[in-house]
């Protein structure tokens, strides 16, 4: 339950709040999620974690600007970070197809799957974070 209070308590754009969790633990729902995904490696989870959000709940900014999908990336970034710290393995999930997602919940069309995390404890040793970008490719320091 701390892991999805992570998320409940993350910031949203003027606090809009526009989003919901699907919270799987049962096998048989697990099965029917793995259609939104080609590989059914992650319905091997302990729980897995559908991130989504309601367009019409969050704030639209002036000149059109969506902020949905990234109030929706922030509390679940916020749930993986917890987890992690908690010593659960996580993976960001985002090339699913959204509408067998959809269709596997019985999710309203007004709602919009965002992200998917599996959690759970691993028997792999976790190695270096690798392929990553040296500091000063992504740091830009400007001096006023």
């Amino acid at each position: 339950m701390h892991v999805l209070e992570a998320g409940r308590l993350a910031p949203s754009a003027v606090n809009r709040q526009p989003w919901h969790f699907i919270v799987i633990t049962g096998s048989n729902v697990k099965e029917r999620l793995a259609d939104t995904y080609s590989k059914d490696w992650f319905i091997q989870a302990q729980v897995i974690i559908v991130a989504c959000a309601d367009p019409n709940e969050a704030w639209l900014r002036e000149d059109g600007g969506e902020y949905w999908k990234i109030d929706a990336a922030i509390a679940l970034q916020k749930m993986i970070l917890f987890a992690t710290k908690e010593g659960l393995e996580t993976w960001w999930l985002v090339n699913f197809d959204e509408q067998a997602a959809n269709g596997a919940f019985g999710i309203s069309p007004y709602i919009c799957v965002v992200a998917i995390t599996p959690l759970g404890y691993s028997d792999e040793v976790k190695g270096e974070v690798y392929n990553r970008k040296p500091i000063e490719k992504v740091i830009h320091l400007e001096h006023w």
